[in-house]
């Protein structure tokens, strides 16, 4: 689609013109769900979120503000109900658990309670991040996407990236140095 009829388009859905979200729809749903395939793996998940995506597009019509294009624009809203949904799952909450049961019989119970207590610091260090930087950090370091990767799918600057995961582990570092000492007794012992 031609940035004019990206405007024409947004445009007719301001308007309250179903038709155009229908065409919006059938042009980017894909691509929508294409967005979320690196954070949700479940593809009826994905789909039942990507159509939520367009009802929040639909609901915010009046405030849409897309400066820089529309494919960019959806991929940051699908990006965002993928993380929504993560969040609101507990995701981390999870990933924890499965790996304290992934420890086995060679732990020791203070061993594995002090893995559960550091990893739940962590979440909660996690949480705190300004929503770009945590956003950035969870691409990063639990998806495991490059910073170029993760600059193409935000339609940021490589460069923003770097600045952002800096901030991240500048924070991290800041609030999980209390904890230095079960870190060292996790891997050191």
């Amino acid at each position: 689609m031609q940035p004019d009829t990206h405007q024409d388009l947004l445009d007719r859905i301001r308007a309250n013109d179903k038709a155009a979200l229908e065409e919006l729809f059938h042009t980017y749903y894909q691509f929508v769900c294409n967005s979320m395939v690196r954070l949700i793996k479940d593809r009826n998940l994905i789909e039942d979120l990507a159509q939520e995506v367009f009802l929040r597009f639909w609901q915010k019509r009046d405030r849409i503000q897309v400066s820089s294009s529309l494919k960019a624009y959806l991929n940051r809203m699908a990006i965002n109900e993928a993380l929504a949904h993560l969040r609101s799952r507990k995701f981390y909450a999870e990933e924890v658990d499965d790996e304290r049961q992934s420890l086995g019989t060679d732990r020791s119970v203070e061993e594995s309670y002090l893995h559960g207590e550091l990893a739940d610091h962590i979440r909660e260090a996690i949480d705190r991040l300004p929503p770009k930087c945590r956003l950035v950090f969870t691409l990063s370091r639990y998806e495991g996407l490059s910073y170029k990767e993760i600059a193409g799918q935000l339609d940021i600057s490589v460069k923003t990236v770097e600045n952002q995961m800096g901030k991240a582990l500048k924070v991290l570092r800041e609030d999980l140095k209390p904890y230095l000492g079960v870190l060292v007794l996790l891997f050191f012992n």
